[in-house]
């Protein structure tokens, strides 16, 4: 089991959702899609997170959690198994 917090998972998928649709700020309860984030940017976010977080994500999963918070808790859940 890995020794990253769930404070450190959401400051890191925060980070690249801001890097990778040039946010400058994004809060970890709002709508990464709503913010910028393009539908053409979610296959090398997906990517990253999982090389990122070392656990395999299901797109449609991946998909359906729409803010950082959200993304942090199905990382986490899939740590956990």
């Amino acid at each position: 089991m890995s020794s990253v917090t769930n404070t450190d998972v959401l400051s890191t998928v925060v980070e690249i959702l801001s890097r990778t649709g040039n946010i400058k700020e994004l809060a970890p309860d709002q709508d990464f899609y709503a913010a910028g984030i393009t539908s053409v940017a979610a296959l090398p976010l997906l990517l990253e997170m999982e090389d990122r977080f070392q656990v395999s994500i299901p797109d449609d999963l991946f998909i359906a959690a729409r803010t950082p918070r959200a993304v942090e808790q199905l990382i986490v859940s899939l740590q956990a198994k």
